[in-house]
């Protein structure tokens, strides 16, 4: 595996592995890899002949008075796991080298950015935005691989790419979760065991809504009303929303008969996660 600091490194190296309509796929993370972030990267290397990932933690997503200077990093053991999975290029740039001084250039999709996770983090997906946009830059990938956890996010970037008319497929795979539920997340190392239990509640509130859904019930106030009940009974827990949106433009539906993506966000102790379903909507909808 090539690791490459600079962006001028990393582009080279990418345009030379795509020389032969060699198809290049990539996965951008924060770092502290998890299985999630592994099976993003097992989706690209199965469907593209070179696998290209980032590390790098994005200090513009992140709020005032957020994680990041807490936010688990371990560069080796993630190196170890990239290569463990044959990723022939990791792009592991300073934040100086993907915010040059005197850098004023944001890309924003306004429309979207303030829905689900935006309205609790007003700047967050500004950052994202903008540091994906600034990667597809450097990398030039033929397609990218997010995962459904952050369906906003995959959301945010399909209208940017389509707005910007940049030359990439997004892929959102699905989400990896644990034994009992709990979706993947480099924030679950900030629980200790009692919050790794309450957060099973994430879980459990959307297969509330899914077990409704799944008897015939139709009515989005009714399926998140019944979804929210299991956050009144912990109160270790503080529900930050409870959603359910079309899962293109995230502005809220009534009636789920059409599909909808139904989306919850709460704080574990001081602990941010976020989780989310698909309802596939009725076949003769």
């Amino acid at each position: 595996m090539k690791i490459c600091s600079t962006a001028d490194e990393m582009r080279r190296a990418c345009r030379a592995a795509r020389q032969g309509s060699k198809r290049l796929g990539f996965v951008a993370t924060m770092g502290a890899l998890h299985e999630g972030h592994l099976s993003l990267v097992r989706a690209a290397r199965a469907q593209c002949a070179t696998v290209a990932a980032s590390i790098f933690v994005n200090p513009t997503q992140f709020g005032p008075n957020e994680d990041l200077s807490n936010y688990p990093r371990n560069f080796a053991r993630d190196q170890e796991l990239l290569e463990k999975e044959n990723v022939d290029l990791l792009f592991a740039p300073s934040v100086e080298e993907m915010y040059p001084p005197g850098a004023t250039t944001w890309v924003a999709v306004d429309e979207l950015s303030g829905k689900l996770c935006g309205r609790s983090r007003p700047t967050h997906f500004r950052g994202v935005t903008t540091v994906v946009a600034k990667l597809f830059h450097i990398i030039e990938p033929d397609v990218a691989f997010f995962g459904q956890k952050d369906a906003a996010q995959v959301a945010i970037i399909r209208r940017m790419v389509r707005d910007l008319h940049m030359p990439v497929e997004i892929v959102a795979c699905p989400i990896v979760r644990e034994k009992d539920g709990l979706a993947m997340s480099s924030r679950n190392v900030y629980l200790d065991p009692q919050q790794r239990q309450q957060a099973l509640v994430l879980h459990r509130s959307l297969m509330r809504a899914q077990t409704l859904y799944d008897t015939g019930e139709r009515h989005a106030a009714k399926l998140i009303a019944e979804a929210e009940q299991e956050f009144a009974a912990r109160p270790g827990v503080r529900l930050d929303y409870f959603e359910i949106v079309d899962p293109d433009t995230l502005d809220p539906v009534a009636d789920v008969a059409g599909g909808a993506l139904v989306a919850a966000a709460a704080f574990v102790g001081n602990t941010r996660l976020i989780d989310n379903i698909l309802l596939p909507g009725s076949p003769d909808r």
